[in-house]
């Protein structure tokens, strides 16, 4: 199988198939095991079985209730688990990645899921765009042709470099992306774009993005949702 070609990586990082699936891999002990998307087994799978329907808190964050499924933008998408979530749950989604390397591992893995029986429909419900939603995110939605109702944001939380030690998958993501300094602007774009709300995902404790005050927050054990509403959602 042919490699995409996603442009240069840092050193010590590449792309690879193993066993049926594109994988970015490097040093275990700094990066660990190789990163790929599997929407159809492990953890995706699990979660869409057990993991709580629309009672879930980026489900409530979102909009999903009875009889109401919006269009959803995920305009950081990284590898879609946030996005497949909201898929499952009837939501139609599409997902914004702006590192060619971590798009391409999520086209690889829909790809994938829309061959599977268990997971065709909701890949169905999901359309990937690569490009930098800071800066294009009216430019994508519109070329996508998607009603942007709902436009959920998780950006990276900067840290300290003395801080824990950062999980070897968001070490990868940081030498791959850095961090999201740009996020105030992010949200600034999604507000423009957003007919309905914005949803922010973000650690339980950290402070909101610069910016509006959020109107609105869920607070779960580890993350907090803010939520900047323009109008509610019909049913």
């Amino acid at each position: 199988m042919t490699l995409p070609d996603v442009g240069a990586l840092p050193t010590g990082l590449a792309l690879a198939y193993r066993d049926g699936q594109l994988v970015l891999e490097g040093d275990e002990r700094q990066f660990g095991k190789p990163l790929s998307v599997d929407f159809v087994a492990g953890r995706a799978a699990h979660r869409r079985q057990f993991g709580g329907g629309r009672g879930q808190l980026i489900a409530k964050a979102c909009g999903l209730s009875k009889g109401v499924s919006p269009q959803v933008v995920d305009a950081t998408a990284g590898l879609g688990r946030d996005a497949f979530v909201l898929a499952s749950l009837g939501a139609p989604v599409l997902l914004i990645e702006r590192v060619p390397a971590i798009a391409a591992l999520l086209g690889d893995g829909l790809a994938r899921a829309a061959k599977a029986p268990e997971t065709a429909a909701v890949a169905a419900r999901m359309t990937l765009c690569e490009g930098d939603a800071a800066s294009q995110l009216a430019t994508l939605v519109a070329q996508a042709a998607f009603e942007p109702q709902v436009i959920h944001l998780d950006p990276m939380f900067p840290h300290r470099e003395k801080s824990a030690l950062v999980k070897k998958e968001m070490r990868l993501f940081r030498a791959l992306a850095g961090d999201d300094d740009d996020a105030p602007r992010l949200l600034e774009a999604a507000l423009d774009v957003a007919t309905h709300r914005v949803v922010v995902k973000r650690p339980r404790k950290a402070p909101p993005i610069a910016g509006p005050a959020p109107q609105h927050t869920l607070t779960g054990k580890t993350s907090r949702y803010d939520m900047y509403v323009h109008r509610a959602l019909a049913r």
